[in-house]
């Protein structure tokens, strides 16, 4: 996707802020130039999923790419897979997957794991915010998730299969927002591929504003002297504690900073500087 866009932009800096696994569709976040600045901050936030998971199966992968590992045909009702979805909502404790991009030794975890090297990555917090069944159509059920950044669904379907004693895992995932910005304001990669043949006047209709994406944070704005102190990396006197990172803006109301709040000295110090 990158690539493609790269290519049909024309332009050289292009981001993502967070990748889709092979099965997976739905949203992906790009960004163009400068706006490539904000991609850790955007790979941060909040995450919603539809997930298909199948009950029944562990696979190596923890989806329908890897090979079955165990089976079951003793399979949980409704009423259980409800009762054990509780369990898995909050603040928890959870484990990567082996065939994932995190590094061990230098190394991705899914290169050793290919390699048929044991792979077991430490638990980390993640936190769910809503868990929700959608649909139940045994031996496979699609949940709602709204969950952190770092969250794996992939890990979600196979602990809450291993919690049901039956086993279980991802079938097909779908990202359906990112922070505040949902799947259904996106433009296909189709659509985005026929536009740049059309040319930018077509496709750059596409473009959001690089500030949408954290349009949560307060805003800030700052004199034409306070602007040139930021560019050149030097801070500004805090005026009003109104969050630790504010997007800032000119005169001219044009977004072109991101600022850090420094509490011991009262300062707002340049972060990112996108002019």
């Amino acid at each position: 996707m990158v690539l493609a866009v790269r290519r049909g932009a024309g332009e050289k800096r292009v981001g993502h802020a967070g990748t889709l696994d092979p099965l997976a569709t739905g949203l992906l976040l790009i960004c163009l130039g400068a706006a490539t600045r904000l991609t850790d901050y955007l790979r941060d936030k909040d995450k919603r999923y539809r997930a298909r998971v199948r009950l029944g199966q562990s696979t190596d992968t923890y989806d329908a790419d890897g090979r079955v590992m165990a089976e079951s045909s003793c399979l949980p009702d409704l009423a259980a897979v409800e009762a054990a979805l509780p369990e898995f909502r909050g603040l928890i404790q959870q484990r990567p997957p082996a065939f994932s991009a995190i590094k061990r030794g230098g190394q991705k975890a899914y290169e050793l794991a290919r390699q048929g090297r044991a792979v077991e990555l430490e638990a980390r917090p993640v936190e769910i915010f809503s868990l929700e069944m959608a649909e139940w159509q045994p031996p496979e059920f699609t949940l709602e998730v709204h969950c952190s950044s770092g969250t794996y669904i992939r890990s979600l379907a196979h602990d809450l299969g291993q919690r049901l004693g039956c086993g279980a895992h991802l079938t097909a995932l779908r990202r359906t927002a990112s922070g505040k910005l949902s799947v259904s304001e996106a433009v296909s990669l189709a659509d985005l591929q026929a536009a740049f043949e059309a040319g930018p006047q077509v496709w750059r209709t596409h473009l959001r504003p690089a500030d949408s994406a954290i349009a949560d944070w307060p805003a800030l704005h700052v004199s034409a002297e306070e602007v040139a102190r930021i560019v050149h990396g030097q801070p500004i006197p805090c005026r009003a504690e109104t969050g630790e990172l504010v997007r800032a803006y000119n005169a001219a109301g044009e977004f072109f900073a991101i600022l850090r709040l420094d509490p011991t000295k009262n300062l707002w110090r340049p972060l990112k500087v996108l002019a």
